[in-house]
């Protein structure tokens, strides 16, 4: 049994109807077996993937939980990311739609925390990041001696990034006599001691992860630099001609903004990210799922719960944050015994290498492939339409109501050929219109990129030998100084330092605001690059040219 319907869970009136609204019927495996064993008030760890229900197996008994007549935080649960805390929170306020009293709050880094303060005030369930749930403890404008019960959703990622000393610090200050609930897909070392630690004979749940059959999947990825990355994704589209495919970015905005490109460039695409409305979010999936859409761009968080067996392709825009995200992507394509391929766009070698150790996690060699031109694009369209033509042929039954069109205009003295090559033009014109303009999508060799006049470098003093990768990075910065990923230029990782390009006129500023920050659990000194130059004397100089001279 992997289904169970929600009203054998004896929830409360209000919660089975906030889950009406939400649109659910049957709870899934993780829910129907983690919801009782909470509510009974045991410890639990859970081990299921992304995309089974998780949030509402620990947010259902949360909510349940909550005396309305005590003001203060009662349920704290912790997400690695600022978008999954958002996530969770939307989760959460919608199961208590029909309670008023319960009153949700996500903290997270890269905003003001006047605006948070202020709405802490009246929490009773917060949802928060690590880091940002530190700073409000220091601050003191978090209070954790009411707390009932503790969450960690995604353990494993939170480790992977840095934060496990975070963690220890907040479990230690909640109250011994808690519930601590701990979700993750992996069971690392590091899990099995956080929870021989800070749990109480808990109670395992584990639901068998999805199996990915990978040798059913193509898996190659193209190197283009950074800001080339959008034409290339055109052209690879243009080539390919997917049918149904899902392109994975890993930020909102970047959602946003691919989608409104490719729109603006003939294709059909739709977005799907977590600041979308449900109705919104419904309309998308069943355009995609009735095939009617061809493209969806989407966040790993947003892509939860799609499942539409024909996917032929899958993109990575941006690299996938670990290995566990890049195997669900991937995942999404090859099922039901079909072929599928999944692509990766990557920017540089710092990224190809990534993406290597992935493959090798994955027991799949990536293969690096060159980016296609005009002409090879104009021949594979070619070649898909006439393969589309011979389907069409091999399906047409001979009372189909087109043959009497076409005696009707045979009748007319039109020639066969003529008619065939009206009816072709009628049908791929509005489809082949983005190939007329190829020539100006096609991308030319990476140039040198100097980064002087824009970025300025900053150092910090870990690398390789301290398990750093990229997206470690790119979210200590952006959690501490509050600037998008999106303005973090090319980034270079080396044994026991990294360098990243930064905005010049922020670099200063964000060097003062990593100041006692921490990377993969680190403590971290950053410094601003400094270019070691030689100096030379106007005699040197003259020397100089004197051999030149008589060489």
């Amino acid at each position: 049994m992997s289904q169970l319907p929600f009203k054998e869970l004896s929830l409360s009136s209000e919660i089975n109807s906030a889950i009406d609204a939400m649109g659910f019927t049957d709870a899934t495996e993780i829910q129907w077996k983690a919801i009782p064993i909470i509510k009974e008030g045991n410890d639990v760890i859970g081990r299921s993937q992304t995309g089974t229900g998780k949030t509402l197996a620990f947010g259902i008994p949360a909510v349940e939980s909550i005396d309305s007549q005590k003001n203060e935080v009662q349920v704290l649960i912790l997400c690695p990311t600022r978008e999954l805390a958002v996530q969770a929170s939307n989760e959460i306020l919608n199961l208590s739609k029909f309670k008023r009293e319960i009153k949700v709050v996500d903290i997270y880094g890269g905003v003001a925390m006047i605006n948070q303060i202020s709405r802490l005030k009246t929490a009773n369930i917060v949802v928060g990041t690590p880091g940002r749930v530190m700073d409000h403890l220091r601050r003191k404008t978090l209070n954790l001696q009411g707390l009932k019960m503790i969450v960690l959703d995604e353990a494993d990622e939170m480790l992977s990034m840095g934060f496990r000393d975070d963690i220890e610090t907040i479990l230690q200050d909640a109250p011994e006599q808690r519930q601590t609930i701990l979700f993750s897909a992996t069971m690392p070392p590091e899990i099995l001691i956080l929870t021989k630690k800070f749990q109480k004979q808990p109670k395992l749940i584990e639901i068998n992860k999805r199996q990915v059959t990978v040798e059913n999947i193509s898996q190659c990825y193209y190197n283009v630099h950074s800001s080339q990355k959008i034409d290339a994704l055109c052209l690879l589209l243009l080539y390919y001609c997917p049918k149904r495919s899902i392109i994975f970015c890993n930020t909102k905005k970047m959602v946003d903004v691919l989608s409104s490109y490719l729109q603006s460039n003939h294709f059909k695409v739709e977005s799907l990210h977590g600041d979308m409305k449900q109705s919104q979010r419904n309309s998308v999936m069943n355009l995609f799922k009735q095939g009617n859409l061809e493209i969806l761009i989407a966040t790993d968080v947003a892509a939860r719960g799609i499942d539409v067996n024909d996917i032929d392709y899958v993109i990575n825009y941006d690299i996938p944050q670990n290995v566990e995200y890049y195997v669900h992507r991937i995942g999404r394509t090859g099922r039901a015994g079909k072929s599928g391929m999944a692509i990766t766009i990557c920017s540089g070698r710092s990224q190809v290498e990534m993406l290597t150790r992935i493959g090798r996690f994955v027991k799949s060699r990536i293969k690096e492939e060159k980016l296609p031109k005009a002409d090879d694009i104009r021949k594979n369209r070619y070649l898909n339409n006439i393969n589309e033509i011979e389907d069409k042929l091999k399906s047409t039954s001979d009372d189909s109501d087109y043959k009497t069109m076409l005696s009707d205009l045979l009748s007319k003295g039109y020639d066969l050929s003529r008619i065939a090559t009206a009816a072709l033009e009628s049908y791929f014109e509005q489809k082949d219109k983005n190939l007329k303009n190829i020539k100006l999508l096609e991308v030319k060799p990476t140039a040198t990129y100097l980064e002087k006049d824009v970025y300025q470098k900053i150092v910090i003093d870990v690398g390789r030998a301290h398990h750093v990768e990229p997206n470690h990075i790119v979210g200590a910065i952006t959690g501490q100084s509050g600037i998008t990923g999106k303005e973090i230029g090319k980034i270079e990782i080396f044994d026991k330092k990294a360098t990243i390009a930064v905005p010049r006129t922020k670099a200063q500023q964000i060097v003062r605001q990593m100041k006692n920050c921490k990377i993969c659990g680190y403590p971290i000194t950053t410094v601003l690059y400094q270019i070691k130059s030689t100096h030379i004397s106007k005699n040197e100089h003259l020397h100089r040219n004197i051999r030149k001279h008589y060489k």
